[in-house]
C-alpha cells in the first residue's frame, strides 16, 4: 500500500491531542458555529461563502430527494397494480450509477470547477423538467397507445439514469473538492462544514419525501406540477450562486497550461500513398473507439482506487450500503406486512431522523477530542453493538410469539434508531480521513470509484429482497446486513491498526507493568 498523500493528524494518540487542542482552542459550541464565520483562527471562512454553499448544496439535495419519492409515487399511480416498472426504472437507474460514475472522475480533477458543479446543475434540472413533462402527459393522455406509452417511459427511464449520474456529480465535487478547498487544510473548519452538509442531506431525506408523499396523496397531478416548478425555480439560485461563491474563492480556480507547438509541426507533410492513408485512417478510427471506452469505463481508476490509501476507510464506508436495515422501501415493506400502521413506520422514521442528525453533532466533538480515525472505530463499534442486540431480540422474540413478529420487529426498530447514530458518524469520520488522504489532482477519479462501490452494494441489498421476497424470509436479509457491517468493522479496524500501530490504549497500571517488563 503506497504511502498517504497527508499524514493524518491522528496517526498516534499524542499527534491526536495535540493537533485538535491547536486547532480548536477554546472549547466551541455547536450553536455558536452557527451564529460565527465557520474557521478557526488562522484560516476565517466567511458567513457570505459558507452560507451560499449550504443554499447550493441544499437546492441541489433537496430537488433530488423530492424527485427520487415522487418518481416512484408518479409511476405508481400510471401504471396501478404491477411493480415491474418502478422495478425496472430504479434498476437501469442504479446500474448507470454503478457503470458510469466512474468515468467523471478524470472531468472532476482536470476541468474548471465552476463548469462543473454547473453543467451537473443543468443537467440534473433539464432531466427532472422533461421527466415531469413526460409523467404529467402518461397520467393525463390514457388513450396514448401501449407503444408510444412504453417509448415514453423508456425516455424517462434514461432521464433517470442523466439525473442521478449528475446527482453523483455535484456531490462528489461539493462535498469531496470544493469542502477541501474551501477549508483550506483547517481541519476544525472541514469537520464543521461535513458536518453541517451532511445535516442538509438528512433534513432533504426525511422532510423531502415526506412532502412530496402528501402532495400526491392530494393529488399526483398537482405533486407533478409543483416538483416541476420547484425544479424550474431554483435551477436560477443555484446557478448564480455556486458563481458567487466561486468568485470569492481564487484557490477553486484552476491554472491551465497552453498547449505548445513543437518545430515538428512546421515542417510540411508528406503525402502518404492510398494504401498508407487507409491504414492511418483505420488507426484513427480504432484509436478513437479506445479513447471513447476508455472514457466511459476508466478502468485505470480501478488500481489507482484499491491501491490508495484511503481504500480500507472508503471501502468500509461502501459496504454499509448493503443493507436493508435502512427504513428505506425494504424494510418499510416489510414492517407493514408484520403490522405496522403507515403512521407508525412515519413515526419511526422520523425518530430514526433525529437520532440520525444528532450524529452531526456527536461526530465533530468525538473527532476533536480523539481524532477521525479512532473516532471511526468507536463510532462502528456502537452501530455493531446496537444492530447485534437488534438481531438477537428479533430471533428470540420472533420464534417465541409463534408467528406474530410485531414485538420482535419493534425491538429490532429501536436498535436500528440507535444504531444510526454510529452510521452517520462513521460516515464523517471516514469522510475526514479520505478528504485528507487523497490529494487533489485524484479527488474525483476516487470519489466516483467510492460512488459506484455504493450505489453497488445497495443494488446487491435489492437484489436480497428479490431473493427472500417474503415477508416470513425477512431474517435472511437482515443477518447478511448485520454481518455486511461487521465486514466493514473488522476492515476498518485492520486499517487503524496498521496505521496506529495499536488499537486501544492499555490503562495507566497495565502501561507501567509492560514498561517494567522491557
Amino acid at each position: 500500500m503506497p504511502a498517504p498523500v497527508h499524514h493524518l493528524a491522528s496517526n498516534t494518540d499524542e499527534a491526536d491531542h495535540h493537533s485538535n487542542s491547536a486547532l480548536a482552542g477554546e472549547p466551541v459550541h455547536i450553536q455558536e458555529l452557527f451564529e460565527r464565520p465557520t474557521a478557526s483562527s488562522s484560516h476565517p471562512i466567511s458567513r457570505r461563502i459558507t452560507s451560499r454553499l449550504f443554499i447550493s448544496h441544499f437546492l441541489s439535495t433537496w430537488n433530488s430527494r423530492l424527485f427520487e419519492m415522487g418518481a416512484v409515487l408518479f409511476i405508481a399511480a400510471i401504471f396501478p397494480g404491477t411493480l415491474l416498472p418502478m422495478s425496472v426504472y430504479a434498476l437501469v437507474r442504479s446500474t448507470a450509477a454503478v457503470m458510469l460514475s466512474p468515468a467523471l472522475g478524470p472531468w472532476i480533477d482536470t476541468a474548471d470547477r465552476l463548469k462543473v458543479v454547473r453543467v451537473s446543475i443543468l443537467g440534473q434540472r433539464l432531466a427532472v423538467g422533461i421527466s415531469c413533462g413526460i409523467f404529467w402527459i402518461l397520467h393525463e393522455r390514457k388513450e396514448l397507445g401501449t407503444k408510444l406509452r412504453i417509448g415514453l417511459f423508456i425516455v424517462n427511464i434514461l432521464l433517470a439514469c442523466m439525473e442521478k449520474l449528475c446527482s453523483v456529480l455535484n456531490l462528489v465535487s461539493v462535498e469531496r473538492d470544493w469542502v477541501v478547498v474551501i477549508s483550506r487544510d483547517d481541519d476544525t473548519a472541514r469537520r464543521i462544514l461535513n458536518a453541517r452538509m451532511r445535516r442538509i442531506d438528512l433534513f432533504c431525506k426525511l422532510f423531502g419525501p415526506l412532502a412530496i408523499s402528501l402532495i400526491d396523496g392530494a393529488s399526483t397531478i398537482v405533486a407533478i406540477d409543483i416538483t416541476l416548478a420547484m425544479n424550474c425555480t431554483s435551477v436560477v439560485i443555484e446557478y448564480f450562486t455556486v458563481a458567487e461563491m466561486f468568485k470569492k474563492i481564487p484557490a477553486l480556480r484552476r491554472t491551465t497550461t497552453e498547449t505548445s507547438f513543437t518545430a515538428a509541426e512546421d515542417v510540411p507533410e508528406q503525402l502518404p500513398s492510398a494504401n498508407e492513408a487507409n491504414r492511418v485512417s483505420l488507426r484513427r478510427m480504432i484509436d478513437f473507439a479506445v479513447s471513447a471506452f476508455s472514457s466511459l469505463f476508466p478502468l485505470n481508476s480501478l488500481p489507482h482506487y484499491f491501491q490508495h490509501s484511503a481504500f480500507l476507510p472508503s471501502i468500509s464506508l461502501a459496504l454499509l450500503y448493503f443493507t436493508v436495515l435502512s427504513f428505506s422501501g425494504q424494510m418499510v415493506t416489510f414492517l407493514l406486512a408484520v403490522g405496522y400502521t403507515s403512521y407508525a413506520v412515519g413515526a419511526a422514521r422520523a425518530v430514526s431522523t433525529i437520532f440520525e442528525l444528532s450524529a452531526t453533532w456527536i461526530a465533530p466533538k468525538v473527532q476533536q477530542h480523539i481524532g477521525a480515525v479512532r473516532g471511526g472505530v468507536w463510532s462502528l463499534t456502537w452501530q455493531m453493538l446496537w444492530l447485534a442486540v437488534g438481531l438477537s431480540w428479533f430471533f428470540a422474540y420472533g420464534e417465541s410469539l409463534s408467528g406474530n413478529k410485531l414485538f420482535a420487529a419493534s425491538g429490532l426498530v429501536g436498535a436500528v434508531i440507535l444504531s444510526r447514530v454510529g452510521l452517520w458518524s462513521f460516515d464523517l469520520c471516514a469522510q475526514s480521513v479520505i478528504q485528507e488522504e487523497v490529494n487533489e489532482q485524484s479527488r474525483g477519479a476516487f470519489s466516483t470509484v467510492e460512488a459506484s462501490f455504493q450505489n453497488l452494494f445497495e443494488l446487491f441489498s435489492y437484489v436480497l429482497t428479490i431473493i427472500f421476497s417474503k415477508a416470513d424470509q425477512f431474517q435472511w436479509p437482515t443477518i447478511i446486513s448485520v454481518v455486511a457491517v461487521y465486514v466493514a468493522g473488522g476492515i476498518y479496524t485492520f486499517f487503524v491498526r496498521t496505521r496506529r500501530g495499536h488499537l486501544l490504549h492499555p490503562p495507566s497500571c497495565i502501561k507501567s507493568r509492560l514498561e517494567d517488563n522491557r
